[in-house]
């Protein structure tokens, strides 16, 4: 009775693992919103241990560089503590614009970046090698996941996904079939990574089937529960 079982529950189990269609109109609609706006092209974000240069066009005097303190803030002549973490170099343009705007006529200011500290990204799922990579220069999800030691043999690089902070840290997914650039069909589909990127592969669903198959039918049944489970079906055969 339970060797009939078997087959069945691995059908059960390979039919839950395929992809549904039963998920609410709007929750698709809103993920794929998600997905369109995902931006692909990096972007620098300034944080604690950066270092930028803040620099005056027509007041030379007032150039300073500053390394961004663990709290975020900078401090600078004229308008004292500023927080600089959290926005781009143009963004911080910006905002530093409108705080001289009041001191000095018509400031043109331009943030220099001189270096950046903490520039990791994280690979995990099914690589050799998970864990975090520096990231020096242009990275793309397919060299991390080569610079992980590569897929594992259960890996679905299809359906690889990104993980990006975007506005008030709220996780932008961004999906990559890393199995077409893989390929050499789409290039352009090898997303360009940013700081704090989170590169997963998941595991296919072949491989979810197997695992399901050892752990819970050849672990659990045939190699602990078969001998009570056949002396049963014995037993009820011979009262037939």
């Amino acid at each position: 009775m339970i060797v009939k079982l078997v087959p069945i529950i691995i059908i059960l189990f390979i039919s839950a693992c395929a992809p549904t269609s039963n998920i609410a109109p709007s929750a698709t609609s809103a993920m794929n919103q998600q997905l369109e706006m995902a931006p692909s092209d990096p972007v620098v974000v300034l944080g604690p241990g950066d270092v930028i240069d803040v620099k005056f066009r027509f007041l030379p005097e007032l150039d300073y560089e500053q390394t961004i303190r663990p709290d975020g803030k900078i401090s600078l002549q004229m308008v004292d503590e500023v927080t600089a973490a959290g926005f781009t170099p143009e963004g911080l343009d910006k905002h530093l614009t409108q705080l001289f705007s009041s001191k000095i006529k018509s400031p043109e200011i331009t943030v220099v970046v001189v270096s950046l500290a903490n520039q990791v990204i994280y690979v995990g799922g099914e690589v050799l090698t998970p864990g975090v990579l520096p990231l020096a220069g242009q990275l793309t999800a397919l060299q991390a996941v080569v610079n992980a030691g590569g897929f594992k043999e259960t890996a679905e690089p299809q359906n690889a996904i990104i993980i990006r902070k975007g506005e008030d840290n709220q996780p932008i997914p961004i999906l990559v079939d890393l199995q077409k650039v893989l390929n050499g069909g789409d290039t352009n589909g090898d997303v360009l990574l940013q700081p704090s990127d989170v590169v997963y592969v998941p595991k296919s669903a072949i491989a979810k089937a197997n695992l399901f198959v050892k752990q819970y039918i050849q672990d659990l049944i045939l190699f602990r529960g078969v001998s009570l489970g056949f002396s049963y079906e014995l037993h009820a055969d011979n009262n037939n």
